[in-house]
């Protein structure tokens, strides 16, 4: 079990807390500083919501966003787009907006 971390995101190191609590078994990856783990793309590019549009370097991509190759291609680039908290297990993922909607891939 993978948690996408940003320790500066308050819903990350809440994310954190909450899995350490339940004693959750999982590895840490800070996606800012390692990128994003190749066999976990197409299951996070499969997420609605996955991308921070909001984002300045969203609004500065120089193509339209409209497959999941289209994710997976600015996940890989810019992984600071990466929506965050994320828990990957055995092929699923889900975005823990809030934290404890991870608790449902447990």
């Amino acid at each position: 079990m993978r948690l996408y971390h940003n320790p500066r995101c308050s819903k990350s190191r809440q994310a954190v807390k909450l899995l350490t609590d339940k004693g959750v078994s999982f590895q840490e990856h800070r996606y800012l500083e390692k990128g994003i783990m190749e066999e976990d793309l197409p299951i996070l590019a499969s997420l609605v919501g996955i991308i921070r549009k909001q984002e300045k370097e969203f609004k500065e991509l120089d193509f339209a966003v409209n497959s999941i190759n289209d994710v997976i291609k600015v996940l890989r680039s810019k992984p600071k787009l990466l929506e965050r908290p994320v828990l990957v297990k055995d092929g699923k993922a889900i975005i823990g907006r809030p934290p404890e909607d991870l608790l449902q891939l447990l």
